[in-house]
């Protein structure tokens, strides 16, 4: 009879213990790179960590993918800058080598004939560096461009002043590289008043055969049959639905997944993207997000950069070559009809360094995102048609591909879009990414809800590596040691 009982007690404690949520130190929502940052962090800090991941894979707004004969990358493709980059570092620090992807063009026109490719690098590269030039005046990146390169070709290049349908192509093939840039729609939607900052040195470093996967495995300890961290517990397919967050110093944080899981934790970090903030908030957090964050969060931008990556038998085209640019004739435009007009939205074509026989082709802002809704076979048809036009009089008889992928940052409901920019409004809310990225406090002042990810870093947004230095922070804020 006592055994009996004693059975019941063990058994009806086991089923309390089973119904209690799991307990953590700290809760990192999202694994892109600065929630891996963050959860690797603290649990070489001896913290119990645990990550939620809503996709079925870690890396977030990283992808690298098996394609062709080597990588893909359908998300971030570069390491932008080598000098004080957290992610840089990574690579050097393993022995893991990069390359230097700079991204010399050539320029292909419409009717198939080459641009005039040392006039149109000069433009390019004076116009880019316009677009890092810090200025106070109200304007959009497009019309301080535009005024910067008229004044530029009076000086340098007088005779094209009378020239007004070069400019006018010249000025459309520079809009759609700013936007590649950033993610944007048009330049004309840009902020010219930016606080964004390249790191220094390349900003073009490719992980090549590698994959940009590789940054992600030496964080988390995994790269070549690495064991791992043992006190970091990683959860994929675990969308979060809930944070309930204390204002009193004494309760822990309830963190609820859609299929019903729930955890609790002393901490919790949220790395997710602006595009879920802005979809999600209102019913993500509980109590509600104070005003200062959510009017960053309405206020800021988030665009779309996508790739159709193509995989072909074998190159056709000159390996030398990185990048092939497509620059539009004026009537060649005229002439395409309203159903086929994103094809006019596609900059160009690059070689990816991972895959010697794939080719990547770059669109973005509503194009892209209505491009991401397109059947596979028109997507297809219509890309191989554009290559054919701009490049089939110097590459005869260009082969049918042999394979397709393609990025859809914007309707994937775990990002709504590929990274953040400065638009129109961001001169009237200066500190807007500050207030995104700042702790959600309890009555003692302690950091309950974190935020991280490359929408909360002031100066190098829109970046794998200020991504990762946003967990790093975080992170930091969480370890007794921590200097800030």
């Amino acid at each position: 009879m006592w055994v009996s009982i004693r059975m019941l007690v063990i058994l009806a404690l086991a089923d309390f213990c089973r119904a209690m949520p799991e307990s953590y130190d700290t809760i990192v929502v999202g694994l892109g790179s600065a929630g891996v940052t963050a959860a690797t962090i603290l649990a070489k800090a001896g913290k119990r960590v645990l990550g939620l991941e809503a996709m079925d894979r870690i890396g977030g707004r990283v992808k690298t993918v098996p394609f062709g004969d080597g990588f893909i990358e359908e998300g971030a493709e570069w390491i932008h800058g080598t000098e004080n980059s957290r992610v840089y570092q990574m690579a050097i620090d393993n022995n893991i080598p990069t390359l230097d992807q700079e991204l010399e063009f050539e320029v292909y026109r419409s009717d198939g004939t080459l641009g005039n490719n040392s006039l149109i690098s000069e433009l390019v590269a004076f116009c880019h560096d316009q677009a890092f030039t810090a200025t106070d005046k109200p304007l959009s990146l497009g019309e301080f461009i535009t005024g910067k390169f008229m004044e530029h070709i009076k000086i340098k290049y007088p005779e094209l002043q009378s020239n007004q349908t070069f400019i006018k192509e010249f000025l459309n093939f520079m809009n759609l590289i700013v936007n590649n840039y950033e993610g944007s729609n048009d330049w004309t939607d840009v902020s010219a008043k930016s606080a964004f900052k390249e790191l220094g040195g390349h900003q073009h470093m490719s992980w090549h055969r590698y994959g940009y996967k590789t940054f992600f495995e030496l964080l988390l300890n995994t790269y070549n049959n690495g064991p791992g961290w043992p006190n970091l517990d990683i959860k994929l397919n675990s969308p979060v639905s809930k944070i309930i967050w204390p204002r009193d110093s004494t309760g822990n944080v309830i963190v609820q997944c859609e299929g019903g899981q729930t955890y609790t934790a002393r901490h919790v970090i949220v790395t997710v993207s602006l595009g879920v903030l802005k979809e999600r908030h209102e019913k993500m957090f509980e109590p509600a997000l104070p005003i200062e964050k959510t009017t960053a969060i309405d206020k800021m931008s988030i665009g779309v950069m996508d790739k159709v990556i193509l995989k072909f038998e074998k190159p056709w085209w000159d390996r030398k070559l990185l990048f092939f640019s497509f620059l539009w004739r004026l009537e060649d435009i005229a002439n395409v009809s309203k159903e086929d007009y994103w094809i006019t939205r596609i900059l160009g074509a690059s070689n990816p360094m991972g895959s010697d026989n794939t080719l990547t082709l770059w669109t973005s802002g509503d194009v892209g995102k209505m491009v991401e809704t397109l059947p596979d076979e028109i997507v297809i048809r219509k890309t191989m048609e554009l290559l054919r036009k701009f490049m089939g009089k110097k590459y005869s008889n260009i082969p049918e591909p042999t394979g397709m992928l393609r990025s859809k940052w914007y309707s994937n409901p775990y990002t709504r879009g590929s990274y953040t920019y400065d638009n129109l409004d961001t001169p009237n809310y200066p500190h807007a990414r500050e207030a995104l990225g700042a702790p959600l406090l309890d009555s003692s002042g302690t950091p309950r809800v974190l935020f991280a990810g490359e929408a909360t870093n002031p100066i190098h947004f829109s970046t794998v590596a200020g991504a990762s230095d946003t967990g790093y922070r975080e992170a930091m804020r969480l370890l007794p040691s921590s200097k800030m």
